[in-house]
């Protein structure tokens, strides 16, 4: 007989659970501003998010995406575009948020751990499948007859990656700047994502259309 009221018992609060997770459950929308590269990636990652978040508390969440470049995306932040989250390639950009729009402590950086930069990337270089021109490294992007595909540093967080990536290889980034690195950049001839692809969506999908129409090289120093 106990053991039957406690499963009656068990059962009715279960029931009242069930009640109240009904009860208080809502619909949630959010958006994320973020930055080109990472449509894919929120594509998948909210899926999984919201199917999380319904399990743990029944709401129904939504996350919709807005994507450019880092640099135009937190100007768009501070400007007052709605965004509940922001995703951006560089801590500069961050910080402008954080300086102009008020929207976060000045010191978010310093609050959290390894100075917020949990991670560490590298440079991939794509090139034409084979790679007819035989690129390896950052000296080979001056090589007569290279063109190099490229967003646009003044927006993009990537393009600034991959400037201090190429003096990063040329000198020490503490060091004073190298005459050799300091005459390579003017000689490259360069085009913007924009220019040569219409974007960075319709350059992903070339790349990854069909297999893909480029290889790709990890760079090691």
């Amino acid at each position: 007989m106990r053991a039957a009221r406690d499963f009656r018992a068990t059962l009715i609060a279960l029931a009242l659970s069930a009640v109240t997770v009904g009860a208080w459950a809502k619909d949630v929308a959010l958006l994320n501003a973020s930055y080109d590269p990472t449509r894919e990636l929120y594509v998948d990652f909210n899926a999984a998010f919201a199917k999380y978040w319904k399990a743990k508390t029944g709401d129904a969440v939504s996350v919709k995406q807005s994507h450019g470049g880092s640099g135009k995306q937190a100007r768009s932040v501070i400007d007052g575009i709605d965004a509940d989250v922001v995703t951006l390639a560089l801590a500069y950009d961050i910080g402008e948020i954080a300086e102009k729009a008020k929207l976060l402590p000045v010191n978010w950086q310093t609050r959290l751990k390894h100075n917020a930069s949990p991670y560490t990337s590298t440079y991939i270089f794509l090139v034409r499948k084979g790679n007819p021109k035989g690129i390896k490294n950052w000296d080979d992007l001056i090589k007569p007859g290279v063109s190099v595909v490229t967003a646009n540093p003044k927006t993009s967080g990537g393009a600034r990656w991959g400037y201090l990536a190429a003096s990063n290889f040329y000198r020490p980034i503490d060091a004073a700047v190298d005459a050799r690195y300091a005459k390579q950049f003017p000689k490259l001839n360069l085009f913007t994502i924009d220019e040569a692809f219409g974007g960075w969506t319709k350059a992903q999908k070339t790349h990854f259309a069909d297999g893909g129409v480029f290889d790709q090289i990890c760079l090691k120093k």
